[in-house]
């Protein structure tokens, strides 16, 4: 058994290997849990001793076998309570997140089971993040950025980047969620903006903080 602190370290460190080719830094973790350095040196050293992460001062860190799969469960029962919190519960894909923060550590597997199949083995979250399978699988997921797209081709919203409250309100207020279909009618390069309009609605200018943050796939 582990403690909600260790499997949210583990957690993050999953998160951030996807983005980095290399070990996960100390300063990347503390700036993600937003807590000191030497609290997560700490905290390294204890995984380590667990035979949980590979950790060396000042070269990061990796998860070992073991400590990648139970960052994996922990990522899946997270989205999974996402799930039945917006489909079953009615919550808006905004308010889901740290609710399922608290979800996320109860340790039964026979809970998690039968939330998988009452919830008919679901492959994405709310936000469009792939569910990992009982056996640690990720499911691939081939979009790209909306930012990379290009004009005058079809593109469907697959996943958002940015789980905050405040942008997934942003989305909403311009009615874009996921699985919205859209076009790039022009992109700017003087603050790399871009107009998209929506398939069947309104046109916008989005950002480029905006599309950097939201993955579509060509339709």
């Amino acid at each position: 058994m582990f403690s909600h602190s260790e499997e949210n370290y583990l957690k993050v460190i999953h998160k951030l290997a996807f983005s980095n080719s290399k070990n996960v830094s100390t300063n990347l973790i503390a700036n993600e849990l937003q807590t000191k350095a030497s609290s997560v040196t700490d905290m390294l050293k204890k995984l380590a001793d667990k035979k949980l992460v590979n950790y060396e001062k000042y070269r990061g860190v990796s998860l070992t076998k073991k400590g990648e799969l139970i960052a994996v469960n922990v990522v899946r029962k997270h989205r999974l309570w996402e799930v039945f919190l917006v489909d079953t519960l009615k919550f808006n894909w905004d308010e889901v997140h740290d609710v399922a923060e608290q979800l996320e550590h109860i340790k039964s597997d026979q809970l998690i089971d039968r939330l998988d199949t009452f919830l008919n083995y679901p492959t994405i979250d709310p936000h469009g993040d792939p569910i990992p399978k009982k056996n640690g699988e990720i499911p691939f997921n081939n979009s790209i950025l909306l930012s990379e797209g290009i004009t005058n081709k079809i593109y469907k919203v697959s996943c958002v980047k940015d789980n905050s409250k405040s942008f997934l309100q942003f989305l909403d207020k311009h009615e874009i969620t996921i699985n919205s279909e859209l076009t790039i009618v022009d992109k700017f390069d003087f603050d790399d903006s871009m107009t998209v309009k929506l398939i069947g609605g309104h046109s916008i200018i989005l950002s480029n903080k905006v599309s950097t943050n939201v993955f579509v796939n060509l339709k």
